[in-house]
């Protein structure tokens, strides 16, 4: 089932986000943060202060333990975010998006409005019950990633371990036939 575009950008930037952590971590300077926030078009408020990094970190493993939650316990997950923020969602229009929701005023801290965007996704995800679209990357990174495939056979996430695992494999495969 395809999802809306803002609901594939709130998926895709959060798996982004939790990797940052993993396996090593891309997010220890605001200048990091900085493109982050500009390569997953992230409007309104940011401070750029070493404040606002740690919030948004401090973000990555609350969402990563999300992609292991069976449905019921990402409606609570979802409900809790949602509470804590004070979301509420409203229909905006900014940029080259046409209207979608924001759960968030700008103003709001960078954190607030990545955690109510990521959860406002995952709702779609709930209401179609496509939780199955939520992998962890079958890489060795702890990775996770957002499954949008039609046929949903994607393994890897987007930092290079389907290729390592190619590599691999093929690198086996050739030494296996040297020995026979």
């Amino acid at each position: 089932m395809p999802f809306g575009h803002d609901t594939e950008d709130g998926l895709l930037s959060v798996a982004a986000l939790v990797n940052t952590a993993t396996p090593d971590d891309t997010l220890t300077e605001v200048a990091d943060l900085d493109a982050f926030v500009e390569s997953w078009g992230y409007t309104g408020t940011h401070e750029r202060t070493h404040t606002e990094l740690d919030e948004v970190r401090a973000l990555r493993p609350r969402f990563l333990e999300a992609w292991s939650l069976s449905r019921d316990e990402l409606v609570a997950f979802v409900n809790e975010v949602m509470l804590q923020y004070r979301a509420l969602p409203q229909l905006v229009r900014h940029d080259e998006w046409d209207y979608h929701l924001h759960a968030t005023p700008s103003d709001a801290p960078l954190a607030s409005r990545m955690a109510v965007d990521a959860v406002m996704a995952f709702v779609d995800v709930i209401r179609a019950d496509e939780l199955d679209r939520l992998k962890m990357c079958a890489g060795d990174c702890g990775g996770v990633l957002v499954d949008l495939s039609k046929n949903r056979s994607r393994r890897y996430c987007d930092r290079g371990c389907g290729n390592r695992a190619n590599v691999a494999a093929y690198r086996a495969r050739k030494a296996a036939e040297s020995v026979s």
